[in-house]
Formats: C-alpha cells, sequence, structure tokens
C-alpha cells in the first residue's frame, strides 16, 4: 500500500508512540491526497490521525508476539532519519530564537 508505513508489530524496544503517530499520519496523507497539512486540513487531520494512532496501540498491544521481528528498521530508528530531525529541531529552534530577539532573518 504505502512504501512509508512499516511494521511496527514485533519491534524490540516495542513501537514507540511517536513511531504510531508517524504511521497513522502516513497513512492518513496516503487516503485522503493531502501531502502538506494546511491550516483548511489541520484539524480533520490530526483528529484521525490520533484516532488512528489509539487504534493502532490498541491492535498491537492485543495481537501476540511475532515469532520473527519486521524486515525493515522504522524510519525513526534510523540514524539518517533522526539526524534530519535534529537537525530540523534545532533550525526551528534557532529561528524562533531570532524572533524572539527581533532579529532580521527569511523565512
Amino acid at each position: 500500500m504505502c512504501r512509508n508505513i512499516t511494521t511496527l508489530r514485533g519491534l524490540d524496544p516495542p513501537a514507540t508512540d511517536e513511531e504510531i503517530t508517524a504511521a497513522a499520519l502516513q497513512f492518513v496523507r496516503k487516503v485522503t491526497g493531502v501531502t502538506k497539512v494546511s491550516d483548511a486540513t489541520r484539524e480533520p487531520v490530526e483528529q484521525a490521525v490520533q484516532e488512528i494512532s489509539g487504534i493502532v496501540t490498541r491492535l498491537l498491544e492485543s495481537l501476540p508476539e511475532r515469532r520473527q521481528p519486521p524486515k525493515s528498521v522504522p524510519p525513526l530508528r534510523r540514524p539518517e532519519v533522526q539526524a534530519r530531525i535534529a537537525q530540523r529541531i534545532k533550525e526551528r529552534e534557532e529561528h524562533e530564537r531570532m524572533h524572539e530577539l527581533g532579529i532580521a532573518h527569511t523565512h
């Protein structure tokens, strides 16, 4: 279905809330065709992601253990993805700091 959604059942350690939410967001994006959340789509997308995350969490908790681990590593556990996320967070914090200090910058 969607190559960006990875198997979360059977991970060691178990899937985190962040991984479940990321998978739910990818699912919502896929089925709706919303590639970028806007002001017009934010509320329904966030509501759907929250509901789907809850469903997936309960589903993963109720399934028996897997006999074999998943074949692929979820993106949020890959070092290159973690580095990109850390860089984006750093850039966002620097940008917000510029706003706080009233420093001119570009958007």
